[in-house]
This record gives structure tokens, C-alpha cells and sequence, in this order.
């Protein structure tokens, strides 16, 4: 376990996944969802190769079929430190023989924390060590926020006063191109369970580059700055108290994807040598 403080916060995150454990204000209070089972095992997981679900969890590339669980892969395996100051830590994941059997390709992958005043700033980077071969990847967060007063206690406030519409989600499989719209007048979400029936509410190519959940009564929350990353997901499990704040460099399968990863939407092309990297941040709100 690495533990990151300064005078604001303690952060701790785990080689297991390279997930935070815990963000903790000099205050002593706790911001991420404690992970009980009961509702959701899951704190901040981080999403690498894909974000969301291949259909029966397989696609294909080049012709030959994959099977890759939901979300990717990164989540279940163990990270090397490889670099950690009492504000930083770097987490490093390199492919290996199980990688390649789900996904083809030679890559490092890192995770960085970095501590800024009230600031986490997280930053996700895929490698492609290929000299010869594309890497198709995509990345993104998953971090659960916790709310002990309940839901419907907090509202989703949109940097932006825009016209929300969230995707839906088939009947059978993947995400439709149809959207209905979510009110949120002045910008201002109120969360309900209703929304996360089915699943989570799905925002692409927002005007706002951040969003703040915050307590309704005490003003209490974080922001969540996404800029320069072009899907949104906002998602709990009905009667939980918590809410997952989810920037993706990437996208869900839509409903007629024909199971070929080349032609999976939101996938990066990171030509060989290259690198691909993302960034957001968590600014906590006492």
C-alpha cells in the first residue's frame, strides 16, 4: 500500500490494481466509497484496455477471438512502484503471457497520482512497445465518492448550464444511439435512484469540462475535471450510498457493434512508439 499526504488530504492506493483506497481531508473525512460488498466491492477501479463490456465478454482482431472481462484487465492485476515521494506515486503495468492471450499487444501502461493542494491529479498512460503494430486501447476511471446521507442528499452541478441527454441502454445488448434527455435545469442535477435502474447515465462530447457532486444541505463534495476527455458516466446501484464519477477515453459497444475491436468506437490508435495519455482530477470539497 503507497500513502500519499500533504497538508489537505491522504490518499492511499494499492499495487492490486493501482486503486485508491481511500482519500481521507486533514479533517479526517473520508471521500471514497469503502467498498462493502453488500452494494459494490469496487473504490476507484481503473479501466484498461477497454472501457465497458465486449459482447459474452470476446471480440475479435485480426480474426482471431478474445475473451476480455468487463472493463479490461487492469483492475485484477498486481502494479510495480515505480517511482513513490510522499505526493507521488507512478504505477507501472507491462503485458505478459496472460495479457496476450486477452489482448494482443505489447505495452506499458501507468497509472501516476499526484497530490496538488486540494488536488488529486491522475494520470493514465498506455505505451505501445510494438515497432511494427497499432495499439488499440482505451482507459478510463471509475472512482466511487461516498454518500453516507444518502442519494437523493446530493446533486450533480455541470460547469455548464447545457442540454443533457444520456444514452440508452438495449434490451438485449449495448448502448443505443438514441438519447432521451436528463433534466438538470441551471446546470443542476438532482440524483435519484430512477436514473441507475438499469444502469448508469451516459454523456458524450459535453460542453462542460467539469462536474462537482455535492451534499445539497452542506455544500460538501469534489469536483471532477474532465477536460479533453469526451464521455461521462455518472452510476450507483439503486439504494447505495455512494456515486461513481466516471471520465472515459472511450465508449460502451452501441447496440449493432459487430464485435470486431478495430471497429470498436472510442478506441485510441497509438502507433508504434507512441504513447497515449489522459489526465483528470478530484478537487476535494470540505
Amino acid at each position: 500500500m503507497i500513502t500519499l499526504k500533504n497538508e489537505k488530504m491522504t490518499v492511499t492506493i494499492t499495487e492490486f490494481g493501482a486503486e485508491m483506497q481511500s482519500i481521507t481531508a486533514a479533517d479526517g473525512t473520508q471521500y471514497l466509497w469503502h467498498g462493502d460488498p453488500k452494494y459494490w466491492a469496487g473504490r476507484a477501479p481503473v479501466l484498461f484496455p477497454n472501457c465497458g463490456r465486449m459482447f459474452d465478454d470476446k471480440y475479435t482482431y485480426e480474426g482471431k477471438t478474445y475473451e476480455l472481462p468487463i472493463h479490461g484487465f487492469a483492475k485484477y492485476y498486481e502494479f510495480e512502484v515505480e517511482s513513490a515521494t510522499d505526493t507521488e506515486a507512478v504505477f507501472l503495468l507491462k503485458h505478459n503471457k496472460e495479457t496476450l492471450k486477452m489482448y494482443p499487444f505489447e505495452f506499458e501502461f501507468r497509472a501516476r497520482y499526484a497530490l496538488d493542494g486540494d488536488r488529486i491529479v491522475i494520470t493514465y498512460s498506455a505505451h505501445n512497445l510494438s515497432k511494427e503494430k497499432t495499439m488499440l486501447a482505451s482507459m478510463g476511471s471509475h472512482e466511487a465518492y461516498t454518500c453516507p446521507e444518502g442519494l437523493t442528499a446530493y446533486d450533480v452541478v455541470f460547469e455548464k448550464e447545457e442540454p443533457l441527454n444520456s444514452h440508452g441502454f438495449h434490451e438485449v445488448r449495448g448502448i443505443t444511439y438514441a438519447t432521451y434527455p436528463v433534466e438538470a435545469p441551471g446546470g443542476v442535477l438532482p440524483l435519484k435512484d430512477e436514473y441507475f435502474a438499469i444502469d448508469a447515465l451516459i454523456f458524450r462530447n459535453l460542453q462542460s469540462n467539469e462536474v462537482t457532486l455535492r451534499n445539497r444541505e452542506t455544500g460538501r463534495g469534489v469536483t471532477v475535471n474532465f477536460d479533453g476527455i469526451e464521455t461521462l458516466l455518472i452510476w450507483t446501484k439503486p439504494g447505495a450510498p455512494y456515486v461513481c464519477i466516471e471520465p472515459w477515453c472511450g465508449f460502451p459497444c452501441w447496440e449493432d457493434f459487430n464485435g470486431k475491436l478495430e471497429d470498436k468506437d472510442g478506441m485510441r490508435r497509438i502507433a508504434p512508439g507512441d504513447t497515449y495519455s489522459s489526465t483528470h482530477t478530484i478537487t476535494l470539497i470540505p
